[in-house]
């Protein structure tokens, strides 16, 4: 009862994870992201801690593709585990298991990544896809939203989706972006509305991190 998209922006080099979900809180859970590494989403019966460990994978050479085998590797319970890996090459990589209920799957262009289960049909992950290459110019937050909002336009899963977060990271150790909404009736809307009044400060936040100086009053 989650779909996310993961994605690299190849003009920037940003790379993250929009997800949504009937559930609460599923920014908390879901998403994770590094600059110059790669983005990890894991969802179904979630287990956060393969999202660490997905970027510790990342981060110490290993492919996309090698990331998800590791991780379905490392829990006795990948029965249960959806996994999706984008890495810092736009590599995409997937894992089902067995026991992960339908309709669940993926889809995948260059840098970028569908995932979803317990979905009300097969459009959804294919318009995800749609919804995200329909402004290549956007910024990469916008382009993600784009896509949850084409998933859930499509049919999204079987229940009313109830909370809906993005986490974007570039450049610095720190998320360049990280918003939540975490119990809402529109949750991709007011996701989309958070991400228009935070935009024009995204910038002023990372100056203040690393060179407060240049920051006035």
């Amino acid at each position: 009862m989650t779909f996310s998209l993961i994605a690299r922006c190849p003009r920037t080099g940003q790379m993250g994870v929009a997800t949504t979900t009937s559930g609460f809180a599923v920014g908390s859970r879901v998403p994770y992201a590094q600059a110059g590494v790669g983005a990890v989403a894991t969802q179904h019966r979630t287990d956060p801690r393969l999202g660490p460990r997905g970027l510790a994978l990342l981060a110490s050479g290993c492919t996309a593709a090698e990331t998800v085998a590791a991780l379905a590797a490392s829990t006795p319970d990948h029965g249960w585990r959806q996994l999706g890996v984008v890495d810092a090459a736009g590599r995409t990589a997937f894992f089902h298991g067995a026991r992960v209920k339908p309709r669940s799957g993926a889809a995948q262009a260059d840098g970028v990544l569908a995932l979803g289960n317990i979905l009300a049909n097969d459009d959804v992950l294919p318009a995800m896809l749609a919804g995200f290459a329909t402004a290549p110019d956007a910024p990469l937050a916008t382009r993600m939203i784009a896509a949850l909002q084409a998933g859930e336009d499509a049919g999204g899963e079987h229940g009313a989706i109830s909370s809906a977060a993005i986490k974007i990271a570039w450049r610095e150790s720190f998320s360049y972006v990280d918003l939540r909404v975490d119990h809402h009736a529109a949750p991709i809307a007011e996701l989309r509305r958070l991400w228009e009044v935070y935009a024009p400060d995204a910038e002023l936040h990372v100056r203040r991190a690393v060179d407060p100086e240049s920051v006035g009053p």
